[in-house]
């Protein structure tokens, strides 16, 4: 509930900004009319910034793989004693 209440506030306070840009004459009303697209398209280039520094840091976790490795072939034997096929190795 509190991260709704923050980008609520958010809104209104970027609304507020924005509406009184419009009623001033310190940005042409051409320029402020076009503040919405902006923002947002800032935020979306802002976003994959984000995803794409993420995946450039993303770490690797070689016994983590290891783990995983054993967990499969554990259970393919499993599933082998249950009389399941699970292909060949």
């Amino acid at each position: 509930m509190k991260h709704i209440v923050k980008i609520m506030t958010l809104l209104v306070a970027i609304t507020a900004v924005w509406i009184s840009l419009l009623q001033t004459a310190m940005i042409p009303p051409s320029y402020t009319w076009l503040l919405p697209l902006y923002l947002i398209i800032s935020l979306g280039c802002y976003g994959l910034l984000m995803v794409g520094v993420g995946l450039m840091q993303f770490p690797t976790c070689p016994q983590e793989a290891l783990l995983l490795q054993q967990d499969v072939i554990e259970a393919k034997e499993f599933l082998k004693h249950k009389g399941v096929d699970v292909g060949s190795d």
